[in-house]
């Protein structure tokens, strides 16, 4: 009798075991993909609120904090519609809202539209961080200068005194940015001009740091923008005063 029961006994299970195995199987959970992202850095360029600092924010993510003069890093966040804040504290100070795509990459500049004591408003702008080509780089200009002249462009000086400068980029009107160019890799003192029949001078770029005086040298394979900052006009402070800067994006 025992010889016969067992494998009875045994050929009940089996049913039994594969259905438990099945169970298993289909309860375990398939792993969650990883959400498409892009990237945004943020930028105070804002002159007239150039003791404010700046929290900003994606979708109630925070992204940076910066002083004026200064500017995050680059930030992954979640693709979609992201509404952009610059607060002061808990004190919202502007806000944009930006379609952001995978992959893709913004600059979020903070800065002041008009010389009022604490204006702040948002340019985004989208960046092309493509590489260059060989032996080159890419420079472009924002035009964030409260009261400047305006359109502006970003031009090479003229090797002579009497000589035209060689403009890089269209002109750009205040509260716009150009789109990258190419430039040669090796040192360079850029300069913004405006005007339309006679280009002149508004600052020389120089070294960069605000200074208008030495050379940047800009390496094959960065990418670069020109920001024009500050507010025109007489007893402005000198941190607060018309310059080009610049900031690097790789």
């Amino acid at each position: 009798m025992q010889t016969s029961f067992i494998p009875r006994a045994l050929r009940a299970l089996v049913p039994a075991t594969l259905l438990l195995a099945a169970c298993g199987k289909s309860d375990t959970p398939a792993p969650t993909p990883a959400p498409d992202q892009g990237k945004i850095m943020v930028v105070h360029a804002a002159a007239a609120a150039n003791s404010t600092p700046i929290t900003a924010l994606a979708n109630d993510q925070q992204i940076g904090q910066v002083n004026y003069g200064q500017n995050s890093a680059y930030t992954a966040v979640n693709t979609g519609s992201i509404v952009v804040k610059a607060n002061n504290g808990t004190a919202q100070l502007s806000n944009k809202t930006i379609t952001l795509l995978k992959d893709q990459s913004y600059s979020v500049f903070a800065y002041s539209p008009a010389a009022t004591i604490g204006s702040v408003d948002l340019l985004p702008v989208v960046d092309d961080l493509t590489a260059p080509a060989s032996g080159t780089a890419k420079v472009r200009i924002v035009h964030l200068g409260v009261g400047a002249p305006t359109p502006v462009r970003l031009s090479i000086p003229s090797p002579t005194p009497t000589g035209s400068p060689t403009d890089l980029t269209p002109d750009v009107a205040f509260g716009t940015a150009s789109g990258f160019v190419a430039v040669n890799a090796g040192p360079l003192n850029l300069i913004v001009t405006s005007g339309t029949t006679t280009r002149t001078q508004l600052v020389a770029v120089g070294d960069g740091s605000g200074a208008g005086t030495g050379t940047k040298t800009f390496d094959a394979g960065k990418i670069y923008t020109v920001v024009v900052r500050g507010v025109s006009g007489n007893g402005v402070p000198a941190a607060q005063q018309i310059q080009g800067v610049i900031i690097t994006n790789n």
